[in-house]
């Protein structure tokens, strides 16, 4: 079943700490996917550049928005994400605590499943 840990930053979170607390931030979160992919856990898993230039698009009826970042209302930003095979929500939830950006940003944990299925 596939779960995915998103890793949810503080907006400046990632410009906040020295360059070199930054890398070593980064090579701690590339060692930790080198070991689920070891254990067979890990499908995919990528850091994501910040929003300076992102655009978020809109379309209701015949009005197109696009709107480019940064976004001022933003309090996080998905900062990456770990795509997992796991069997259950537990396994999951015991790999998310494992992850070192655990320690500066928040990991939320959701399953992978198509958009029409109902939660109970």
């Amino acid at each position: 079943m596939g779960y995915m840990l998103l890793i949810m930053e503080d907006v400046g979170e990632r410009r906040r700490p020295p360059e070199a607390e930054r890398r070593e931030r980064y090579e701690r979160m590339v060692g930790f996917a080198a070991e689920l992919q070891a254990r067979g856990k890990l499908k995919v898993a990528e850091a994501l550049a910040l929003p300076d230039d992102a655009v978020r698009m809109r379309k209701r009826g015949q009005n197109h928005a696009m709107v480019d970042g940064p976004f001022a209302e933003a309090r996080e930003i998905v900062g990456g994400f770990f795509w997992l095979d796991c069997a259950t929500r537990e396994e999951a939830i015991a790999i998310a605590e494992q992850c070192p950006a655990t320690e500066w940003s928040t990991v939320e944990v959701r399953r992978v499943a198509p958009c029409f299925e109902e939660t109970e």
